[in-house]
């Protein structure tokens, strides 16, 4: 592998660890515990998984180990700090036993299924250490929810001696893993399984996960790119930028990137769907401080907008849930199939609400045809495909060009676009992330060496130095509530939105309307690996506001 001057750098970087990770440990059992939701459904799913404590590490008596076997497993969308994990449970196996080994599944949980694995070596991992990305073993999309896959993955479990598999993933892929540790301990298979939360939507946190990893990387990139965005708004203040970026379900990235650069309007999806506003209320929203800056003679500014924004104004929302429900299949659960695209849309005009259909085509042909027509892998709403910031634009030049005929707009807009996703995903670790994703993979170690499984590595106390980070485990089936899912109801990880009544949410409410009217954008610039300790180490905004 050829390595950039910082690659090689970085390579040095040894991550920091939590006091109680370094030596041997002793798990100290809390209470027991019981799902956020749906107590009764899913204990009755989960009987052999159900109910276990949070486990909180300390320092214990060193005892010798035998030598063991684990996989480990990457699944769903990539995260700054993904090799991290890997390498941090590398060197916990081997400070166990040195004679352990790790083998990793090559792209996904198909991996697994497939029997598709390389065993780790030193050479191998000291490639990968602090460097962003998943290519080490590459990720996946396949769920891990059928007995037959089940069934196929103890064949290269038990082939391979492996104790414990490691899933490292989001809300999803933990399911998964939770639902695969109550699969093998109902079958007395003898293998444990161990999750990490990994996301840098930011939505997959509780008051036991404090942050999903990759989530600091992710928006500190992305706030590099607003912030030079900003600067060159500031330099050439003729043109409102519209930036929509990632997240989906929940709206932590926006909220993050605004709290790191100040921009004259961020939009948080939450907060649309609590006041309850239509999609005209969001376009005057905005509207209105694009003619309330040009009246001061600022036509130039930013907004940010989170790419699930349209799911969450109420009556799209409730258009999206039809959507999903109509273009499943009752008997299957699988995405519906038609043969050609009028036909699917023909389709869905004629099986849902007058409501709904009211609504579909009260929004632009394009973006209805998108609703109709777009599936993720799950079978839901492409949502990350429609181009938000260019409808939300596209409408506020609408609106001001009837309030500029009717004297009550007499600026200019211009607008630019942009969407950043695919920039944060891989970026290099932060050294927030860096030490993170090492602690919460060698801390698997330690719960699979304590015989656990069904559990979650957790990482707490964040915001303070690396010695006093609080390292244990939480059962997976605390976080799981029922869901309905491709016309079924299904046990899920919850998905953690902003909180209105929130630290960071509430100081950025405090603050916008400063940010509105006046210019006063911050530029982050890159992230920093080597220097003062408040430049290269600090957590996000919303983590330092969350735990004061």
């Amino acid at each position: 592998m050829v390595k950039s001057a910082l690659q090689i750098a970085r390579a040095a970087y040894q991550p920091k660890l939590p006091k109680a990770l370094k030596g041997s440990v002793k798990a100290v059992e809390g209470a027991p515990t019981q799902s956020v939701g749906n107590q009764d459904e899913i204990k009755a799913m989960f009987p052999n998984t159900y109910g276990m404590p949070v486990i909180t590490f300390e320092p214990g008596d060193s005892k010798p180990m035998d030598a063991f076997n684990v996989g480990i497993i990457l699944s769903g969308g990539q995260a700054p700090g993904g090799h991290n994990v890997i390498s941090g449970l590398y060197d916990g196996v081997k400070s166990l036993n040195p004679n352990s080994k790790l083998y990793g599944f090559l792209m996904g949980p198909g991996g697994l299924v497939d029997h598709k694995y390389v065993e780790f070596t030193d050479d191998f991992i000291n490639e990968y250490r602090n460097t962003g990305g998943f290519d080490i073993i590459g990720s996946g999309r396949t769920k891990l929810e059928k007995e037959a896959q089940f069934e196929s993955g103890i064949e290269i479990l038990r082939k391979l001696g492996i104790k414990a598999l490691v899933i490292i993933g989001g809300d999803d892929s933990n399911t998964n893993a939770c639902v695969l540790a109550e699969y093998y301990a109902a079958k007395k298979y003898g293998v444990q399984v161990i999750g990490c939360p990994k996301t840098i939507d930011g939505d997959l946190k509780n008051e036991q996960i404090e942050t999903s990893f990759g989530f600091d990387t992710a928006c500190k990139t992305y706030s590099e790119l607003i912030g030079n965005i900003q600067r060159d708004c500031n330099s050439a203040r003729k043109y409102w930028h519209f930036i929509k970026l990632m997240g989906r379900s929940a709206s932590h990235i926006a909220l993050e990137c605004a709290l790191q650069t100040q921009p004259n309007i961020c939009l948080i999806s939450e907060e649309v769907e609590k006041k309850e506003m239509s999609l005209d209320d969001v376009v005057t929203y905005i509207a209105r401080i694009v003619a309330d800056r040009a009246a001061d003679g600022n036509n130039f500014g930013t907004v940010l907008i989170p790419e699930g924004l349209i799911e969450f104004i109420p009556a799209i929302k409730k258009l999206i849930a039809q959507l999903n429900d109509v273009l499943t299949d009752p008997k299957t659960g699988e995405p519906m199939e038609f043969a050609n695209a009028k036909e699917q849309i023909a389709f869905v005009k004629s099986n849902i609400t007058p409501e709904n259909l009211a609504i579909l085509e009260s929004l632009p042909a394009d973006v209805a045809n998108q609703l109709c027509l777009d599936r993720d892998p799950h079978g839901n709403v492409q949502v990350s495909l429609i181009e938000t910031e260019k409808l939300l634009s596209r409408m506020v030049a609408t609106k001001l060009a009837a309030w500029k005929a009717e004297g009550k707009f007499n600026g200019k807009f211009s607008a630019q676009h942009h969407f950043f996703g695919y920039e944060g995903r891989c970026a290099a670790p932060s050294n927030y992330d860096a030490d993170y994703c090492y602690s919460l993979g060698y801390n698997a170690s330690r719960l699979i060496a304590n015989g656990k499984t069904g559990y979650m590595s957790i990482i707490k106390n964040t915001t303070a130095p690396a010695e006093e980070w609080i390292a244990g485990g939480v059962p997976i089936t605390m976080m799981m509530n029922m869901e309905r899912r491709n016309g079924a109801m299904k046990p899920v990880i919850r998905k953690a939105l902003v909180e209105l009544d929130g630290a960071p949410f509430k100081f950025f409410a405090a603050n916008r309307e400063a940010w509105a009217k006046n210019t006063m954008y911050i530029y982050p610039g890159p992230i920093q690996y080597w220097g003062p300790s408040e430049v290269c180490d600090q957590c996000t905004k919303t983590l330092a506001l969350e735990q004061k």
